[in-house]
């Protein structure tokens, strides 16, 4: 009954906000479009643009629907870029929960009291979301904290507006062939994934611990410390930092931070993330990111809120590097090649009309000069190719593509005149010229030596069975073949026998024959 409700609520915030206006509605059913035509709710004005009715509707919604518009604005791929623009405005802010339902959550976890875990826990939150809340403390050795809980009964809501959303799909998807080209049923799968990935609170606290690792001598870019006796599913105690948002340019400046460095070390730290460990922070947006400004003359950042993360094969990283710098030497027949033999469109794709379509894409851009060029918008354009040629977008490249847009408006907010390529040929450049060195090639070879050393065995007695293999099928063809000569031998002797005429200057011929072919059968 409480998913009627919750399905006619969904009706009626979509008719409100006149999202029926979304719908292709000249490619629906009959009865579909003549509902669409007469219904009273069309006497509904819709004076807003479609992507600020849409995201309205989100926000009506409430917070799984807010987090579903967040993920449909990282897939340029299966919607329109006036929609992605206004759905990157969507907040993840909802009302924090009660104070005594943090403590219960927390001594229920523990099956300890808050006073035993902690010498001092705020009743006030530092931020609260859809999914967690945050709470500063004091562990009881002065170190100060923040503690993040998950919400209440959240995993109830989220599989409740789960249910909706797949059944919103399904109906969405039976509707129109054009809404089955954007696989709504897919992405909402891949949605419930990544919601699932961030209820798992030590899942983040893995990859925070990673990054801390990955970056533990590093200048540019700090990583809190995980306190793990302290950590649970539900439950996660990390170290407490403080910085001045990097959204915050004003007060920035009024500290004298070296913005113009600032927004260079954020493009390499990307880099560096992408191309030197692949494994990436894949929510770098302006919230999840402070910076340190004790000493003004040399600024870092600060990241926080490790929910999402991504990684890149080998294999990925040298397309990727090799298709940025094929773009940006205008090789648009490279590029087209590198997708083919990448697997990201399909092979039979003609290597003549995807350059073509790229040349079109990107010469506009590249006319400009190179610091108005968005490396964002190049991406964002070349998604909305990709449609023609059936591409396969791959997960991993999509959350690059969202954290690089990220990363390129955090640069230029800091730093207008960013010129991201400049920042990133130098690196990109270096990377894959080290990647082919001889001492990198020595260098792979050595890390893999173990692995071949283990699997040798494996391999040879694998080779010795395709041998054996290889003889017994010689020796079966074989043993057919005599079997069939001998036949045929027997059975000439047989004809022979009635026709003597033929053999009257040989007499024993038949019988020698057959006496042969006998033999070669008994043989055998």
């Amino acid at each position: 009954m409480l998913q009627l409700f919750r399905l006619i609520k969904i009706i009626m915030v979509i008719f409100r906000f006149r999202l029926d206006n979304l719908i292709p509605w000249k490619k629906t059913p009959w009865w579909f479009r003549w509902v669409l035509m007469f219904g009273i709710w069309r006497l509904i004005p819709c004076n807003y643009p479609r992507g600020q009715r849409l995201r309205m509707a989100l926000e009506a919604l409430g917070p799984v629907f807010v987090k579903f518009g967040q993920l449909l604005s990282t897939r340029p791929d299966l919607i329109p870029q006036d929609l992605v623009a206004e759905l990157c405005k969507l907040q993840d802010q909802v009302p924090p929960f009660p104070h005594e339902q943090a403590v219960k959550k927390i001594e229920q976890t523990f099956a300890k009291s808050v006073e035993q875990l902690f010498a001092s826990f705020q009743e006030e939150p530092l931020a609260s979301a859809s999914v967690a809340q945050v709470h500063r403390a004091t562990l009881h050795n002065g170190q100060s904290v923040v503690v993040k809980i998950i919400r209440p009964g959240i995993e109830k809501i989220i599989l409740h507006d789960m249910r909706l959303l797949y059944t919103v799909s399904r109906l969405l998807t039976a509707l129109s062939a054009d809404i089955r080209r954007l696989k709504l049923k897919e992405v909402v799968r891949d949605y419930q994934q990544t919601l699932f990935d961030e209820l798992d609170l030590q899942r983040e606290a893995a990859n925070a611990s990673q990054l801390r690792r990955n970056f533990s001598d590093s200048e540019d870019l700090y990583i809190p410390q995980i306190y793990w006796d302290y950590c649970r599913p539900n439950v996660m105690v990390m170290e407490y930092v403080h910085g001045v948002p990097v959204s915050d340019v004003a007060t920035l400046k009024k500290q004298n931070v070296n913005i113009k460095k600032l927004a260079e070390i954020a493009v390499n730290i990307f880099f560096t993330q992408v191309f030197r460990d692949a494994f990436f922070h894949a929510d770098m947006h302006p919230g999840n990111i402070l910076v340190n400004t004790d000493n003004p003359a040399k600024p870092y950042f600060i990241a926080i809120d490790f929910g999402i993360v991504g990684s890149l094969t080998p294999e990925d990283q040298s397309y990727l590097a090799r298709n940025v710098l094929a773009f940006f030497h205008h090789d648009y027949r490279k590029v087209a090649e590198l997708h083919i033999k990448s697997g990201w469109v399909p092979d039979n794709t003609s290597v003549h009309e995807l350059e073509a379509a790229i040349r079109t894409v990107c010469e506009p851009v590249f006319g400009r000069p190179l610091v108005e060029i968005s490396f964002g918008q190049i991406l964002l354009r070349l998604f909305q190719i990709a449609r023609r040629f059936n591409m396969e977008v791959q997960p991993q490249l999509i959350l690059l593509e969202k954290t690089l847009i990220n990363v390129e408006g955090i640069g230029r907010q800091l730093y207008p005149p960013l010129n991201l390529w400049t920042t990133a040929q130098p690196f990109l450049e270096e990377w894959l010229k080290n990647r082919v060195s001889p001492l990198s090639v020595i260098k792979r070879i050595h890390d893999q030596m173990p692995d071949w050393i283990e699997q040798t065995p494996v391999l040879v007695h694998q080779l010795m069975q395709k041998l054996q293999q290889q003889q017994t099928s010689r020796k079966v063809r074989r043993f057919r073949k005599d079997i069939l000569t001998g036949s045929i031998m027997v059975g000439s002797a047989v004809v022979l026998i009635f026709y003597p005429e033929w053999y009257a200057h040989l007499p024993l011929f038949p019988v020698i024959l057959g006496i042969a072919g006998l033999v070669l059968i008994v043989k055998r």
